[in-house]
């Protein structure tokens, strides 16, 4: 795995829209392709679309991801409004994310990073 906070600057749009084959309603981004590639996290994008079938989340137009890792390589998975009102919190056992946090947002059925927002 091959992923630095620093390579994330580089994506500021997208050239291209890929479809998720499990939430076919949904699409993201070059940057988020380039963190699931590069970071073997295909299981971050499953996990924000996945809670789309919760009513509570899917209500939220405008959705910021943050996935901070904590102790013993766990993490936490934190669905915010943008405005720092929590909608959820998912608490994940183990993950091998080499980034100690990374922030996504999902807007309009698409999955992207901050910077290409």
């Amino acid at each position: 795995m091959h992923l630095e906070i620093q390579d994330l600057s580089q994506f500021t749009g997208t050239q291209y829209w890929y479809k998720n084959s499990l939430f076919p309603g949904y699409t993201y981004t070059d940057g988020v392709k380039y963190v699931a590639t590069q970071a073997n996290a295909y299981w971050l994008m499953d996990a924000i679309l996945s809670h789309q079938l919760i009513p509570k989340v899917k209500r939220e137009l405008f959705q910021q991801w943050t996935l901070t890792l904590t102790e013993n390589s766990a993490a936490v998975l934190v669905c915010d409004d943008g405005n720092d009102n929590v909608v959820m919190q998912i608490h994940i056992a183990f993950t091998d994310f080499p980034l100690s946090e990374i922030k996504m947002y999902l807007t309009n059925k698409v999955l992207l990073l901050p910077s290409e927002y």
